[in-house]
């Protein structure tokens, strides 16, 4: 590992010095884009982090139908989906579990109390997000528990001007989408609204679904104290096939609902600047082990977050100070697991320094948390960075992380799954040390990493003759890697080119326990790369060729190939996106075999 990471870091310097010799090719550069999702706002550049960020120029280009299509652009991000359309898709960071990494809708936390499997749900539809901001690495110092691999944060768009777009899609499998999006700006206000439709007969036996998503945002008082109010609401009812279990006659089905309503304002001075913000998130899920015979085995779960935060920052001369306080109060009503309800409240503090005439940055930190049920954590944690060049940054963080379980991990009960509610919180110490390049028409960065991780949390059994799989704290797990992300960007004549791959390792000691008892913890992506090629030869038509390869610990690796094309016609869009186009075989999470070769045209029109 050692001699990759060196001819690696080699190879990355050569390019550097080429780069610098070279005539730059003006670009909108990520350089302008400001990280909002912690309190310190900094540019991308600042940040001694690994952060990757997908732009709206990407997601527009894309063709993507859901966010979890894009998120599996990226390298080191793991999206395991069992099915199409967004319907399910579980959410990993760097080799961690599905309820390890966080997920932010303009800054407020989307943690679910019953189970990091409806981490997505709360995901919003691509035509309104402004950029995906993905943060690796521990972070529960910097947005609290649940960011123990990661977190990644959802901006949406602030204003659409007064326009309105209708977006019309039908494919393979009976795929039918639809939507429209409607931004209108007044003289003291602006709305942002959209409701959308993705539907399908299924790509096999049970796997049809209907999703519906409505989204919308406001912002009042424009001229005096801008007040934004943000409102989403997403149905999905979907065949579940296979999801849990592999009997053929069952015929599983699911539906969830997830809605958040948010209100917050930002008050600033020279020096200062503090956005309060109060919250409402609810969901539910209803789960059928049969789908024509709910008697048989039938979960209701309805959860409730109400949450109050402020985050501030002030600069002086001796720096910039974070600091932030929000508590909230969940609740759970379920015929499984119980009514219950949990008190949280988080205090973060942190500063950044810069010395040595802005070159050097240090930035620690701390989040003080108490659960009503598992009383007071302290999470300490601190990063550094220093600017070699202009272009060229060295960056490192260690910290402690975190998450307490789920409410499916202390009380579910079925035929083959137990919970236990005598379970610890996950805790780990991570650490990374990083170099990061930005330029005109080259930027690149590498990191290695490392995360000791204690009592973490998996469904396991004593022997193989033993059904019942029950929720337990393994006692340590280490898992270390690197990854390397590039992109070249080009001009054929007047036309924008853009090359970006990205490749991860990782390596864990899981397997040192027998993997036949373990039902979740297994499976980690050992190897994954992704290259994405976004091209324009003609004037108005533009392509994409995205190609993802994984290899997983246990399993076999795949090839995937996916395309699309636009062509841009004035106010008229028609696109062409070919999914898996070589009909590879695979399987991402469970029992699920992903749907082979498949095509969706699309028109979109705006006026």
């Amino acid at each position: 590992m050692k001699i990759k990471i060196t001819g690696i870091i080699t190879l990355l310097f050569a390019a550097f010095q080429a780069q610098a010799q070279s005539d730059l090719i003006k670009r909108d550069t990520l350089q302008e884009v400001v990280i909002t999702s912690t309190r310190i706002d900094l540019p991308f550049k600042e940040n001694s982090r690994t952060i990757n960020v997908i732009s709206s120029e990407v997601i527009k280009n894309s063709a993507a139908t859901n966010v979890a299509d894009l998120l599996q652009q990226v390298a080191g991000v793991d999206i395991r989906k069992r099915g199409t359309g967004g319907s399910q898709a579980d959410l990993y960071i760097r080799g961690g579990g599905f309820d390890q990494t966080l997920l932010l809708v303009d800054g407020i936390k989307m943690d679910d109390s019953q189970t990091g499997h409806h981490t997505l749900n709360a995901a919003l539809p691509v035509e309104v997000i402004e950029r995906i901001e993905i943060i690796k690495g521990p972070a529960a110092r910097v947005f609290g528990q649940n960011a123990f691999t990661g977190a990644i944060n959802i901006v949406t768009k602030k204003k659409l001007e007064n326009t309105a777009s209708i977006n019309v899609e039908a494919g393979s499998y009976g795929q039918l989408n639809g939507s429209v999006t409607v931004g209108k700006e007044f003289e003291n206000s602006s709305i942002i609204a959209h409701v959308g439709a993705l539907t399908s007969d299924g790509y096999r036996n049970n796997t049809d679904y209907n999703n519906y998503n409505y989204f919308l945002k406001g912002v009042f008082n424009k001229k005096k104290q801008p007040i934004e109010v943000l409102a989403t609401f997403f149905d999905k009812k979907f065949g579940a096939e296979n999801f849990y279990t592999t009997n053929p006659d069952w015929n599983e089905y699911e539906e969830t609902q997830s809605s958040l309503i948010s209100a917050s304002t930002t008050f600033k001075t020279e020096n200062f600047k503090i956005t309060p913000r109060v919250y409402w998130k609810r969901g539910q899920d209803i789960f059928l082990l049969k789908r024509y015979d709910p008697s048989f085995f039938r979960n209701l779960h309805t959860t409730h977050k109400f949450g109050v935060e402020a985050n501030a920052s002030y600069t002086s001369n001796i720096g910039v100070t974070g600091f932030g306080v929000d508590v909230s109060k969940v609740s759970i009503s379920s015929n499984n697991l119980g009514d219950r309800d949990r008190t949280m409240a988080n205090l973060f503090l942190e500063h950044r320094f810069k010395l040595l005439d802005n070159k050097l940055d240090i930035t620690p930190g701390v989040a003080v948390t108490y659960f009503s049920d598992f009383k007071f954590h302290a999470f300490p944690g601190l990063d550094v960075g220093y600017r070699l060049a202009d272009n060229v940054k060295a960056y490192g963080n260690v910290g402690y992380t975190y998450r307490i379980p789920t409410y499916t991990d202390l009380f579910y009960n079925s035929p083959s799954t137990n919970g236990n509610s005598d379970l610890e919180p996950e805790e780990a110490f991570a650490q990374e040390i990083g170099l990061k390049y930005d330029a005109e028409k080259f930027s690149a960065s590498v990191a290695v990493f490392n995360r000791d991780a204690t009592d973490l949390i998996d469904f396991i059994r004593p022997d193989t003759a033993t059904s019942i799989f029950t929720a337990t704290n393994i006692a340590e797990v280490n898992t270390q890697g690197f990854e390397v992300n590039a992109d070249y960007r080009f001009n054929i004549k007047e036309y924008k080119q853009t090359l970006s791959v990205g490749y991860t390792f990782l390596e864990d000691d899981i397997l040192d326990q027998n993997k036949d008892l373990s039902r979740y913890s297994l499976n980690t992506l050992k190897h994954h790369f992704t290259t994405r090629f976004s091209s324009k030869l003609f004037k108005n038509v533009s392509q994409n060729i995205i190609y993802k390869h994984a290899e997983r610990t246990v399993g076999t690796s795949y090839n995937v190939w996916d395309a699309s094309v636009i062509i841009d016609l004035n106010k008229i869009s028609f696109t062409v996106t070919a999914n898996n186009i070589f009909d590879t075989d695979y399987i991402e999470s469970g029992f699920v075999p992903m749907p082979g070769s498949n095509v969706l045209f699309g028109l979109r029109y705006g006026f």
